[in-house]
């Protein structure tokens, strides 16, 4: 007889987003509809905060950030004590579903390991 498999030991940890303040809100929504886990700034009251306070509330809740912030990318120049930043530049001007299919990409992709402590650039998931 074939033995079955537990489904739940078969499941890889997911990749669980945070966007910040400067990254439109239907992004989180179209995440969710294909049941990525996602966080917004709004909604975790973030906003005008300094982006350490961005990266310390995604190291506690285990999420990767994403943003169009280049001082992320800074910071991540100088330190790998984040989750994951994954950033595409606003002068880029990404629409709602190119961001979407990134970081669908990504999410598919990666696993949270896997980013820890790792910058990448949208356009990489992109090509």
């Amino acid at each position: 007889m074939a033995k079955t498999n537990d489904l739940n030991a078969q499941q890889k940890e997911e990749i669980r987003f945070h966007l910040d303040e400067n990254v439109n809100p239907a992004v989180a929504d179209q995440l969710r509809n294909h049941n990525i886990d996602v966080t917004t700034s709004q909604e975790v009251a973030l906003l005008g905060v300094p982006d350490l306070s961005h990266l310390e509330f995604a190291r506690r809740e285990g999420r990767v950030i994403f943003t169009e912030d280049a001082d992320f990318v800074i910071f991540a120049s100088h330190s790998t004590d984040h989750l994951g930043i994954v950033y595409s530049p606003k002068s880029k001007r990404r629409s709602v579903g190119e961001i979407v299919n990134g970081l669908l990409v990504i999410h598919g992709a990666m696993a949270p390991e896997e980013m820890a402590g790792y910058t990448m650039y949208l356009s990489d998931a992109l090509s």
